[in-house]
């Protein structure tokens, strides 16, 4: 029996919201964990996205928008991304066109 990692939790969470929440064309579903979820007192949202799309690296100030008056900024300035379930390296080559999945995963610390 393989052991199971943080990872396949996290991916199991993305499959089961997606498969369970309909997002139409235009739309992304941001999925908010641990710190971003504590501030913006979400765990998901979804948000529109102009026309032409959103490069990754440009969501958060769309979110930060969205959220006036919170530590948001921040926090997603320190945090990772995943895009229907795949962890993003370089936020700047992922054009988000609408119906995405996008994870903000924060920095935890423990063991």
């Amino acid at each position: 029996m393989t052991a199971r990692t943080p990872t396949d939790s996290f991916c199991f969470i993305c499959l089961h919201i997606h498969l369970t929440m309909s997002n139409p064309k235009g739309m992304i579903t941001v999925l908010y964990f641990a710190a971003a979820s504590t501030t913006t007192g979400a765990t998901s949202e979804e948000v529109p996205l102009p026309h032409d799309g959103l490069k990754l690296s440009e969501l958060v100030e769309l979110l930060v928008s969205r959220h006036p008056n919170t530590d948001l900024g921040p926090i997603l300035n320190t945090s990772r991304w995943s895009v229907d379930c795949e962890m993003v390296d370089d936020p700047e080559t992922v054009l988000l066109k609408g119906g995405e999945e996008v994870g903000v995963i924060c920095p935890v610390s423990g063991g």
